[in-house]
């Protein structure tokens, strides 16, 4: 069994009959009294997030989670199909299950998928990717209004803000993780 010394971002806690993803862990060592484990945590089916403490050494229930590659096919409806890159298995996983990580997959992408007891947990991208401007309005090298930044549409439908000088048809690499633009692709 377990301890919270193997606690580590990513570990997938079992606590009361749900399934908790660690964000951020944090061992504490006070002065006085015993050492804990200070913990944040998110529920993996509601995406509700808690701060929890653990004495030192508590036993923990780690469920077992599978992290697999797989390949973005389609859209189907809402739903999303994958394939597995080692048995070209299919998956359907529902569009609640992709969350934000639709607006940064584009077809024949590899992406990692975290699996439960068959049950998909997360969808895992690369902290960057790729993506063309499929739509931006032109921009005035005068207009300072909007502290030199304007929206655009890249190619999955998402519209992020970039510097003025960019326009339709140029590549850019975009932060999966908060949406940001980080710099123009050649």
């Amino acid at each position: 069994m377990a301890t919270t010394n193997d606690i580590k971002n990513g570990s997938v806690l079992n606590l009361e009959g749900n399934l908790w993803n660690v964000i951020e862990f944090q061992h504490v060592k006070p002065g006085k009294g015993g050492a804990f484990v200070r913990t944040k945590l998110r529920n993996v089916r509601t995406n509700k997030v808690v701060d929890k403490t653990f004495n030192a050494g508590t036993k923990m229930d780690f469920a077992t989670v599978d992290r697999r590659d797989y390949q973005y096919l389609y859209q189907d409806g809402a739903d999303f199909v994958f394939m597995d890159t080692s048995d070209y298995d299919q998956l359907t996983v529902a569009g609640e299950a992709v969350g934000d990580a639709a607006n940064f997959m584009l077809e024949s992408q590899t992406v990692q998928i975290a699996l439960h007891e068959g049950e998909v947990l997360s969808i895992e991208l690369p902290p960057s990717v790729v993506l063309e401007i499929t739509y931006t309005e032109p921009g005035l090298q005068g207009d300072r209004s909007s502290a030199g930044t304007k929206p655009a549409t890249v190619e999955t439908g998402y519209e992020i803000q970039v510097p003025l000088f960019l326009e339709t048809g140029t590549k850019v690499k975009v932060d999966t993780r908060t949406g940001d633009y980080l710099g123009r692709v050649n």
